[in-house]
């Protein structure tokens, strides 16, 4: 390696705690930690068979732990089951510096040890009554947990395969989306949907680090990262041990569930001229293909590359989809993937997308909640400050798509909602809220109308 991987002296000064954590960052070196990923990358693309023996050290780095504290600061999330939160480190006595000066302390003496993680169930994304069991590191394993991921994700991003898009840098959902719209318009019309059942919970630990040990050798590290695989859970006053699974709701779930999940990139991949193209984000990953037969191929070989780390296909949310002439179509990453009929070309069909039943159900339930009858008494401009945001969101993710048609929907139902949430602060009844609040009234609100943008 080069001098670039010297870690910088600990030269700490009353002035951190005086910084936005963003300051803090630069005032550290970001340049470093760059300098940094960028030779763990290339070294690991230029030698396929490297493995890595020292990087245990350079977790405790001033830039590294920095810019952990920053990305799990900006996250503000819950406490863990030592109930320290954010807050109560930056007003405590010492204040960031002394939290992380602890925190180097014991990963170099090599005393430091994960605490179990708080369960807690919260709503799954688009559906009704259904939870999910999220486990919520202690604040000092998630700033540690995310000071890994800086080091390791440059090691095992090198390796990583285009086909990936989920949490990994420089790459995104609507990435995705555009690749599946190309290989299904030049006659991939076959889709194996599959759905890999609670992935996240019962990935092999075995078989996860026999992964990791393909890169790295850093005894310390390889020990570090099993103590939070094997961390436990805590619930109310129950623990129970951490068998399979990643830690789920840490910073670096995700990395190792995309090293895990690589196994299966690798087989599809490999066997892509008797399946098709895959498109994986996270574990949902879908393969589409010129044929039915060579979708119920890559089924096969996804079965195969999954049960080598403990995993399964769920039989029932598995199926192959015909594309072909707008027969079917599928849900992936929030839209509605289905061919349509083109209107100039006759006889040609191409690939639409547009927000699913889910997501559509998602932000009705946003926003009937948002003006719900209990805010009678609050004033409007509010709720349109508190809503904007909320529809804007919505709008960012869903306006690269066809979606001009559930865009304005959305328009009718944000409309309907204040016009009765009016009525009930005028003590008005009826329903003929579109004659009493009509569209110059919404529009003189400044209440944001979601507009139409069609990729190409």
């Amino acid at each position: 390696m080069s001098n670039e991987l010297d870690q910088p002296t600990d030269n700490h000064d009353d002035n951190y705690n005086k910084l936005n954590v963003t300051d803090v960052v630069k005032y550290e070196g970001i340049s470093n930690l760059r300098a940094l990923q960028r030779v763990l990358y290339r070294t690991a693309k230029l030698d396929k068979t490297r493995r890595f023996h020292a990087v245990y050290d350079k977790l405790t780095r001033n830039d590294v732990m920095w810019t952990a504290w920053v990305n799990v600061a900006k996250n503000n999330g819950s406490p863990g089951v030592d109930g320290v939160s954010i807050d109560l480190i930056t007003e405590s006595q010492g204040g960031i510096n002394a939290f992380l000066d602890e925190l180097k302390r014991e990963v170099k003496s090599n005393t430091y040890r994960p605490l179990p993680l708080r369960r807690v169930n919260i709503p799954k994304p688009n559906k009704i009554n259904e939870l999910r069991p999220l486990g919520i590191p202690a604040l000092r394993d998630r700033v540690l947990m995310s000071a890994a991921k800086l080091v390791l994700e440059p090691i095992f991003e090198a390796d990583f395969k285009p086909e990936s898009y989920g949490f990994r840098p420089k790459r995104n959902t609507h990435q995705a989306l555009d690749e599946i719209r190309i290989n299904a318009n030049l006659g991939a019309h076959f889709v194996l949907d599959a759905d890999i059942k609670s992935c996240f919970d019962e990935i092999d630990h075995d078989a996860l680090m026999a992964l990791i040990e393909k890169r790295i050798s850093d005894k310390s590290m390889l020990k570090l990262l099993r103590s939070w695989l094997k961390a436990g859970i805590l619930e109310g006053n129950q623990y129970s041990k951490s068998e399979t699974g990643t830690p789920q709701g840490s910073p670096i779930s995700p990395l190792l569930a995309n090293i895990a999940l690589s196994a299966l990139d690798e087989a599809l991949i490999k066997a892509k001229t008797t399946t098709g193209k895959l498109i994986r984000y996270a574990d949902d990953f879908i393969v589409l293909c010129p044929t039915r037969q060579r979708a119920e191929n890559a089924l096969k070989v996804a079965q195969y590359a999954i049960a080598k780390l403990g995993l399964r296909i769920h039989p029932t949310k598995t199926k192959i989809i015909n594309l072909k002439e707008g027969k079917e179509g599928f849900d992936f990453l929030g839209f509605h993937n289905h061919m349509v009929r083109s209107k100039r070309l006759k006889g040609r069909f191409y690939l639409s997308r547009w927000p699913s039943d889910k997501a559509m159900a998602s932000i009705k339930a946003k926003v009937k909640q948002m003006t719900n009858r209990r805010y009678v008494g609050m004033a409007l401009e509010i709720i349109i400050y508190r809503l904007n945001p909320v529809l804007k969101g919505w709008h960012a993710y869903f306006k690269h798509g066809n979606s001009s048609k559930k865009f304005q929907v959305i328009n009718s139902y944000v409309h309907q909602r204040l016009a009765l949430l009016a009525s009930d602060k005028h003590g008005l009844s009826g329903r003929n809220w579109a004659h009493r609040f009509n569209y110059n009234w919404i529009l003189r609100l400044g209440i944001f109308r979601l507009t139409s943008f069609i990729a190409t």
